[in-house]
């Protein structure tokens, strides 16, 4: 491990988390606006429903780890969601059985320590008719409905509900923009960067808006080796510095 150690936030889902470096994705994003405050560390694996993350969640987050991470958000449960498959084969997995596997992972993540933060992310909506043309002939027909993305979505908001877990309702936040199902998504299911920017922004307002201390919004957090220093750019006077570690312009947006 490279030193000085910085608050970790871990990242643990299926694809939409293992695909947030992608495409403008807000894993990145997230880690851009993190830099010098926080290590994001990715833990997603593509295709993955909420059975499978009990499988491994000792091995991702060990309850005698040294260092235990600040904040861990969550997303399962678009593959949970897909309707069954005739063989019995697949990722579904049953609505009550989804929201006992969402609140097994609520009630381990707590356990770390007093100080790690949860917050899930529930089933956004997917563009039907597009992932009907681009699904792959490799697989057999996939379905994907909003009826059932609605569903798994509120069957996370429950679990928060039940376990104190801050929940991001994504299914409500991506259909507040008009061309959601065009904009936000590069295969229908999968996010462009338009709708990882609304899973930010979203992330951000929790982070803003919840009193936990410490705070873990990155406005609030100290950045790292941000004293003054004779090595910086000189200003315009040619008499002081300027310091650089608060700088925020090349970003596109300019987060709150």
């Amino acid at each position: 491990m490279v030193g000085p150690a910085r608050p970790q936030i871990v990242l643990f889902g299926s694809s939409i988390v293992q695909l947030s470096y992608s495409n403008g994705g807000w894993g990145a994003i997230l880690t851009d606006i993190y830099a010098r405050k926080a290590d994001i560390l990715l833990r997603g694996y593509y295709g993955w429903n909420s059975r499978r993350a009990l499988e491994v969640l000792d091995q991702v987050f060990p309850k005698d780890a040294a260092i235990q991470p600040s904040l861990v958000i969550v997303y399962f449960g678009g593959n949970d969601s897909m309707g069954p498959h005739s063989s019995g084969l697949g990722p579904h997995v049953p609505l009550p059985e989804y929201i006992e596997n969402m609140r097994k992972i609520a009630r381990h993540l707590q356990s770390l320590s007093d100080s790690t933060r949860i917050i899930f992310l529930s089933s956004p909506p997917v563009n039907e008719e597009k992932v009907r043309k681009t699904t792959s002939g490799i697989f057999s027909e996939l379905l994907r409905t909003n009826e059932l993305c609605q569903q798994y979505s509120e069957g996370c908001i429950k679990v928060g509900q039940e376990t104190g877990v801050k929940v991001i309702d994504l299914f409500t936040a991506f259909q507040r923009r008009d061309d959601w199902m065009n904009a936000c998504f590069t295969d229908g299911v999968h996010l462009s960067a338009e709708g990882s920017k609304i899973v930010v922004e979203e992330i951000l307002k929790v982070l803003n808006n919840t009193e936990w201390k410490p705070c873990l919004h990155w406005k609030s957090m100290p950045t790292e080796f941000a004293e003054d220093s004779s090595y910086d750019l000189v200003a315009a006077d040619g008499k002081t510095t300027l310091n650089p570690s608060e700088w925020t312009f090349h970003r596109e947006i300019q987060w709150d």
